[in-house]
């Protein structure tokens, strides 16, 4: 289990190497913390993702429990890539990703 600065720094660089390949979207997966009331690793991402949104350097991100067509970010991400109509977190409600729009 990696800590929250861990998961910061492999987040940062999926980031930078998918920017760099052209890559559309972007799936993390940082769990939602053996608690079951969500995790520090999930806020930290959410938060840098936020932020990196606020900057320009990402379009939008979607948490998972939201990633469904009633969401204006998943609809949107769908528009332009109409595969992610089947990925299997589509309509699952999964607090353990986020979806990213680059």
């Amino acid at each position: 289990m990696p800590t929250v600065a861990v998961a910061r720094k492999r987040l940062e660089q999926a980031l930078r190497t998918a920017k760099a390949r052209r890559t559309g979207v972007l799936k993390i997966i940082h769990g939602y913390g053996s608690s079951g009331r969500g995790g520090a690793i999930k806020r930290d991402v959410q938060a840098v993702l936020a932020e990196n949104k606020r900057s320009g350097q990402i379009t939008a991100f979607v948490p998972g429990e939201d990633f469904s067509p009633f969401h204006a970010d998943a609809r949107r991400m769908i528009d332009k890539y109409p595969g992610l109509a089947r990925d299997r977190d589509f309509t699952r409600s999964n607090n353990g990703i986020t979806m990213v729009l680059l």
